[in-house]
Parts: C-alpha cells; sequence; structure tokens
C-alpha cells in the first residue's frame, strides 16, 4: 500500500484483502470500520494501520476512529505484544495519547522503537516518565529520550536528577542539556565543555563508530584475515576499551558484525545486551550466542523470550543444550525438538543431567506409546 511503511506479509494472509488497494470499496471499509470477525486484537491493529494509508479518504478516518475507539480488552492486548510492529505502536500512540493505559503498555514493550519513547518523554505524565527513566539502556542508547524527559514539566526533579546522574556515570556527555551538565559537575566536579577533545564522545562514535556502520561484511567468515585485517581489528579493540558504555551502546547498536563480536562479550550487561538487540544483527549471530557458554545471562534471556527467534529450529535446540539457560526454560523447548535430536540428548553427557534425563524419558514414553501403551507386550 503506497505510503505504508510495513510490507503486506507483517499482515496475516486472511486480512490481506481487506488492505489490498484492489478490492473494492465495500470490502476495505469492513475492515477500517473492525467488522472483520474472530481477529487477533494485534492483527486487528496492524489492520487498522494499514487502511490508515488507505487512497480512500472515508477508508482512512474510519480506520484511525476504529483504532481510537477499541476497548480496553483489545488494546491491552495488542499494544503488549512484541509480535506488533513497531510503526503500529507508533501510530496508536498518537491515538491513545490520552490513555495512560495505552501509553504504559507502549513504553513497557520491547518492540517500541526508541524515537516513539522519545516522542512521548516530554510530554507523558510523572507516573510514565519514571517508566521511561528505569529503563536504562534505551537511555543511554538515545540521547533524544534524555532530552524529553529533561523537558517534560511533569518530572519531578528528582526523577530527572536520577535520570541525569546515571547517564554521566556512563559516558554521556551531551552539552545542550543543562541538567546533563549540572550532573557532570556534581558528579565529576569539572565542566564537561572543557574535556572536549579529539578523544571525546563525539569524536569517538564519528572517528570510529560511524566507520563501523558503514563498514560492509567485505571478508567472508571463512577466509583468513590478513595482516592489515588483524592490525585493523586490534586497533578497533584498543579503541573500544577507551570508549565509555554509552559509547559502546551506540556502537553495539550502530555497528557491524565486527562491533558486536567485540561488544556481546563486554562485561556490562548493559553493552552486550545493546548489541544482541541490534537491528543489524544476524540469525547466524543470534544462534552463536544461543550455542555459547560464556554468553551474558540477560542477552541469553533476551533471545528465550523472544518469539521471532524460537521459530528458527537450531536456535531451540542450541538454548536447549545450553547449561546457562534455566532448565524450566531448557524443558519447555525439548518436546518441540525432531526425534533424532532427542534421541542425541538423551546420550549426550555434555548436556545438563536434568535435560539427558528427560530426554531418555522422552524416548522411553514414545517407545511405549509406539508399542500399543504402557500396558502393551515387552
Amino acid at each position: 500500500m503506497p505510503g505504508c511503511p510495513l510490507p503486506l506479509e507483517a499482515l496475516s494472509p486472511a486480512l490481506r484483502k481487506h488492505v489490498d488497494a484492489k478490492a473494492p470499496l465495500p470490502i476495505r471499509m469492513m475492515g477500517a470500520k473492525g467488522l472483520v470477525p474472530a481477529v487477533a486484537p494485534g492483527d486487528l491493529l496492524t489492520m487498522l494501520f494499514f487502511l490508515a494509508f488507505d487512497e480512500d479518504a472515508g477508508v482512512r478516518e474510519a480506520s484511525e476512529r476504529s483504532a481510537a475507539a477499541l476497548p480496553e480488552r483489545i488494546w491491552s492486548t495488542a499494544l503488549r505484544s512484541e509480535e506488533v510492529e513497531a510503526p503500529v505502536l507508533d501510530w496508536v500512540a498518537g491515538l491513545l495519547a490520552a490513555s495512560p493505559g495505552a501509553l504504559q503498555a507502549i513504553l513497557l514493550n520491547p518492540a517500541t522503537s526508541d524515537e516513539t519513547v522519545a516522542r512521548l518523554a516530554p510530554v507523558v505524565p510523572a507516573p510514565l516518565a519514571e517508566i521511561i527513566r528505569q529503563n536504562e539502556l534505551r537511555l543511554l542508547r538515545c540521547d533524544d529520550i534524555v532530552r524529553g524527559l529533561c523537558r517534560n514539566p511533569n518530572v519531578p526533579a528528582s526523577t530527572i536528577d536520577g535520570a541525569c546522574d546515571f547517564c554521566v556515570r556512563n559516558g554521556l556527555v551531551l552539552l545542550d542539556v543543562p541538567q546533563l551538565v549540572e550532573a557532570h559537575r556534581r558528579i565529576h566536579g569539572v565542566d564537561p565543555a572543557r574535556l572536549q577533545s579529539e578523544d571525546s564522545a563525539a569524536t569517538l562514535m564519528v572517528e570510529y563508530g560511524e566507520e563501523l556502520a558503514r563498514d560492509a561484511e567485505e571478508a567472508s567468515a571463512a577466509e583468513r584475515a590478513t595482516p592489515e585485517q588483524e592490525e585493523k581489528r586490534l586497533t578497533m579493540t584498543q579503541r573500544v576499551l577507551r570508549m565509555s558504555v554509552a559509547q559502546k551502546i551506540k556502537l553495539a547498536t550502530l555497528g557491524n558484525r565486527e562491533a558486536r563480536t567485540l561488544l556481546l562479550r563486554d562485561s556490562n550487561r548493559l553493552v552486550s545486551l545493546a548489541a544482541a538487540q541490534s537491528p543489524r544483527i544476524t540469525d547466524g549471530e543470534i544462534l552463536s550466542l544461543a550455542n555459547s557458554r560464556t554468553a551474558n545471562a540477560d542477552v541469553l534471556r533476551y533471545i528465550y523470550e523472544k518469539r521471532d527467534f524460537l521459530k528458527i529450529y537450531p536456535l531451540r535446540h542450541a538454548l536447549v543444550k545450553n547449561p546457562k539457560v534455566p532448565l524450566p526454560t531448557a524443558l519447555k523447548f525439548l518436546p518441540t525438538l525432531q526425534e533424532k535430536d532427542i534421541k542425541d540428548l538423551a546420550r549426550d553427557r555434555n548436556v545438563p543431567a536434568t535435560v539427558q534425563a528427560q530426554a531418555k524419558a522422552w524416548m522411553i514414553k514414545r517407545d511405549a506409546a509406539n508399542r500399543g501403551g504402557v500396558g502393551g507386550k515387552h
């Protein structure tokens, strides 16, 4: 649909006929009025979002009215779903701006974009501002969120001071934000403007972070690195070590695979989590993390709680085998594996003993069922 930032594939096949520009107007209007039966809340919101870009003004207006008038039982479910796309959440944030409950659900949803949070930060009431302040990764990843909080007249000084102190201690320098400048003086006893130099946050990010962000994956992983590449990698590692937490988080979000490889091993959980959540990360990198026995626990939790990742079969298999994954989670994924893989787990002494025992129990139960049940002949 022209102007819509989402591909048609973001909508379930059964609903696409209601948003197709070639569909008859009554069919599209039926969708815009929310009259399609048996639609999941998230799918309903996504359909209305698509129709907000319809060529017919009546359809556009009807879709917005329908979204704004949705009962709480519908939007409360939809806005908490991580499967709802970020542009949809941003659109609804504008339509339901007067509903603190809706905005709270949007702010708590990991699928919500930093840009949406930054747009809400200057205007939300104090309780919602506190939710924004508590998301430390977003604060360090997106400067405009901090700027917005500091401009919000509803936010108590204690909340702003807490946010600024946290950001300053983690290396964020924003000279255009008076509260951050004051926090820097309060914590470090110096004016941050005097510290701007070639090694400052801005310079490091321009010279190094942006370099990595635009650096394509030039060499195949199977190729041997040249001496020049090894020297460059060493230089990169040294420069990363000089970065503050805030700089590392931005680099983890914008950088290439080499940057993420370095930062996924960072001792600070916010840095490693930012690298795992990078929009540039590949399924192969996520699979490597699921196999890693040294990955940060928060990174693994992010992986096994994200439904899109769990659709990848080798990833579920890796999570079951990884001893750093909590046993209840590993055992939940065990029955979803193929029989041959469960059989291998039953013989694998390198997996957690409980996983091995449950795999053996599953095989025994399967064999008994194949023989006609527990009461069958042995």
